[in-house]
């Protein structure tokens, strides 16, 4: 791995953060997720035009910049920094991938361009509140238990009349990112009854009949959050997953690995840009808090200058450049240590948020401050794509740390 950083994503994070810096304050940020989209439409054109920031990841043939991971990572990281509603974890972060891993040349050719313009938001609708689950982030995704099963719950999926690609989806998907603004669902769908189930992806337009969309009240408002009820929804499969019977059963076993296979690997770098978002976020929740306690006068002299509060804030800034570090080396590598440093990520900025809470004093409780708005970033977080054990548990079985060796192994079928 190159540590050093390119002149272009030198270019990219100095153009992004200076943007931000002047449209995505503290108020800016309010009024954002006050809007009837959650986000400010305005800016996130903006941002489309000048970075081309969706469509940062995506292969120039499709309309796209042509960068990497990296590229996109280091742009997460500052608009964590401001906690900046957008959909672009949604729509470049989860939905993109999988549309260039699974659908076929027409979908991409249609739906990656219109990605890349901004034209087009997406969200990814898993039911229950098992998105972790589904990318893989803490636990295998294989099974398919993540998306409800084929009795009752989760999302159902029955062929329609006539089009081999033409479904219609019965059920609920909760917790969904963006949901209630996306222009485009790719919801995770049960088919083919309980015996030979599988679990499919499928595209839903956001002004389908049937489909009903709620924004719920969410812990952290820069990330909206909606329920999604479908009622006899029409669908189109992503890609080609598999021939499909006279039911919709899936005759092909290898349909459903693909998808899961496709949102393991989706997990992976969505991992990577969240512990870039949260390494931002954190590094810019501890700068203010330096900033303030240099200023806060206690018993005639600065706070900052009592020895208790620079260890504190020392112990903090470690923490905030080993979760960048860890976090950029995740987009470097994501199937290597995409969990391992979202976990460093939330970890920092619980720790952050939390001091600058404790050290801007009685004005850091209040709703008027923005310290809040970090420690609910954090704690959502952790709650949506977590809990940090888990990520930390999932990165050692993938790993194999606790696996045992084949000498253990022996010592103990000889014991037995």
């Amino acid at each position: 791995m190159d540590a050093a950083f390119t002149a272009e994503q030198q270019e990219i994070r100095r153009t992004l953060r200076d943007l931000l810096g002047k449209r995505s304050g503290p108020d800016g940020v309010r009024a954002a997720v006050a809007a009837d989209c959650g986000y400010d439409a305005e800016l996130w054109t903006l941002l489309s035009a000048r970075l081309g920031l969706p469509g940062l990841a995506l292969p120039a043939a499709y309309g796209g910049v042509g960068c990497g991971l990296m590229e996109l990572a280091l742009a997460c990281e500052e608009t964590g920094r401001v906690l900046l509603p957008s959909p672009l974890f949604a729509t470049a972060g989860l939905a993109a991938p999988l549309i260039a891993a699974l659908g076929d040349e027409a979908q991409r050719r249609t739906l990656l361009p219109r990605i890349a313009d901004s034209s087009l938001t997406c969200a990814l609708a898993v039911s229950g509140g098992a998105l972790t689950r589904a990318l893989a982030l803490t636990g295998d995704n294989a099974v398919g238990e993540w998306a409800g099963g084929g009795r009752a719950g989760g999302v159902q999926a029955r062929r329609g009349v006539g089009d081999t690609r033409a479904w219609r989806l019965y059920g609920e998907a909760d917790q969904v990112l963006d949901g209630h603004s996306a222009q485009l669902l790719l919801v995770a769908a049960h088919t083919g009854g309980y015996a030979r189930g599988r679990t499919l992806l499928f595209l839903v337009r956001g002004d389908a009949a049937g489909l009903s969309r709620t924004r719920r009240t969410a812990l952290d408002e820069t990330r909206p959050q909606a329920r999604v009820q479908l009622r006899d929804t029409p669908a189109e499969l992503l890609g080609d997953q598999g021939d499909q019977g006279d039911q919709g059963e899936p005759r092909d076993e290898g349909a459903a690995d693909a998808v899961a296979a496709a949102l393991a690997e989706t997990g992976r770098g969505a991992a990577a840009l969240l512990a870039a978002e949260a390494a931002g976020a954190a590094g810019c929740a501890l700068d203010r808090t330096v900033a303030y306690v240099r200023t806060r006068e206690q018993f005639g002299r600065p706070v900052g200058s009592f020895q208790a509060v620079k260890h504190r804030l020392a112990d903090v800034h470690v923490q905030v450049q080993a979760a960048r570090s860890a976090a950029y080396y995740a987009a470097w590598d994501p199937a290597q240590a995409g969990p391992l440093a979202l976990a460093q990520g939330l970890e920092a900025l619980r720790r952050a948020a939390a001091e600058a809470v404790q050290l801007h004093g009685g004005i850091g409780f209040t709703w008027e401050h923005e310290a809040h708005l970090y420690v609910k970033r954090a704690a959502a977080d952790e709650l949506m794509f977590g809990p940090v054990h888990l990520l930390r548990a999932r990165a050692a079985d993938q790993a194999g740390l606790f696996e045992p060796d084949a000498a253990d192994a022996a010592d103990g079928e000889a014991a037995a």
